[in-house]
């Protein structure tokens, strides 16, 4: 569980990875996990790669979005059987305690990166998959994704990775016990019905429309959008009252940006603004 001899360089966009396809075009970087013929299954050194990803995604001033997918029509089937869990079995508490952990650690990376996320899921997203969706910004699905938290499947509670903090809060109490007690997979349908997906699109369109949602959030105010993801994660702590004190102080720093008066000044001249993350 040694962290990878491979460190992310700076900018995103000359840095290669071993353990997952990165792809940065402009603004947008697209992360693929990159084993389909094992439907995409994560390992020891790829929980390590993508989580030292998203903590770098942190000090790269020209990625503005991250859209996660998978390769040969599947999102990721979550840990890999005979590389993961075969080992875990002859581990002590104390080195099952550090798998844990540095397992959470990637949904700590993942919800502290300032950019968001989106995930374009298609075929399987099972267990350490179906959380990578999860603890993404939005979700897009592709009509044939299903979508399980497999852990009691193996034995194992359903509070794996954040599961039982978050996904109550995407889907509703009743929802996320239910897949959490089962393991059953979740089809796109009941997905966008009941909010973890915000829209099915075709299968060979949900990466383009990932895409396409990830160039629209990018061509946002930068430093505003950061700013929304921080305080839809933040409030989740505060009483209602907490949170409009908070909001008046974020709102207010983003009323001295740049950005704020080029809308104001495009309003004005009645055209569209066109921000610069400043």
């Amino acid at each position: 569980m040694s962290r990878p001899a491979n460190p992310v360089t700076l900018p995103l966009s000359e840095y290669s990875p071993k353990h997952f396809l990165l792809e940065v075009d402009g603004k947008i970087a697209t992360v693929t996990l990159n084993r389909p013929e094992r439907k995409n299954p994560l390992t020891f050194d790829s929980y390590r790669e993508l989580t030292d990803f998203f903590r770098a995604c942190a000090m790269d001033e020209e990625v503005k979005t991250i859209v996660v997918s998978g390769a040969g029509g599947n999102f990721s089937s979550g840990g890999d059987v005979f590389e993961i869990i075969g080992p875990l079995v002859q581990m002590d508490t104390k080195g099952l305690t550090a798998f844990t952990r540095m397992t959470g650690d990637l949904v700590k990376a993942m919800r502290a990166c300032p950019q968001p996320i989106i995930a374009a899921v298609d075929g399987i997203c099972a267990g350490a998959g179906a959380i990578i969706a999860m603890a993404s910004d939005m979700r897009l699905a592709a009509p044939g994704a299903k979508v399980a938290f497999l852990f009691n499947k193996v034995g194992l509670s359903g509070c794996d990775m954040g599961a039982c903090a978050i996904l109550p809060r995407i889907i509703g109490q009743s929802r996320a016990s239910e897949l959490l007690y089962t393991g059953r997979f979740m089809t796109a349908e009941e997905g966008e019905r009941w909010g973890f997906f915000s829209r099915i699109v075709a299968a060979d369109q949900v990466l383009a429309q990932a895409q396409a949602l990830a160039k629209q959030v990018s061509d946002g105010p930068t430093y505003a959008n950061t700013m929304t993801k921080r305080m839809l994660a933040m409030e989740w702590a505060m009483s209602v009252e907490e949170a409009i004190e908070a909001e008046a102080v974020a709102q207010a720093l983003c009323m001295t940006t740049e950005d704020f008066a080029r809308a104001f000044e495009a309003f004005s001249n009645k055209r569209s603004p066109v921000f610069q993350g400043n």
